[in-house]
């Protein structure tokens, strides 16, 4: 099942999720996920990268190009959620406070 517009992940969980999507690419060379899996969905968002890095204050976040628009529509809500679940928990893992963004 594809994410609809509503369904999407807050801003900021999706560029975190974006972020962590950017750090396993650095390892998709060696490994490709088999197609239609989590990792495969998430390592097709390559083309919302530059969206996911918080703008310089003062300046508005640019609006997804159609390639970033395809890719995240194509990642399931369980993949796109269970990223974010994993994201949320790695602080604790890590010893860390928990992030607050609010």
């Amino acid at each position: 099942m594809a994410v609809t517009t509503a369904q999407l992940p807050q801003p900021r969980a999706l560029a975190a999720l974006l972020v962590l999507v950017l750090i396993t690419l650095g390892g998709a060379a060696e490994a490709q996920p088999p197609l239609g899996t989590c990792g495969a969905q998430l390592s097709q968002l390559a083309p919302c990268a530059r969206y996911s890095v918080p703008p310089l204050p003062g300046q508005a976040l640019p609006a997804p190009g159609p390639e970033c628009c395809s890719a995240l529509g194509s990642v399931s809500r369980d993949c796109a959620c269970g990223a974010i679940d994993i994201i949320n928990s790695l602080p604790a893992k890590c010893g860390l406070p928990r992030v607050s963004c609010q």
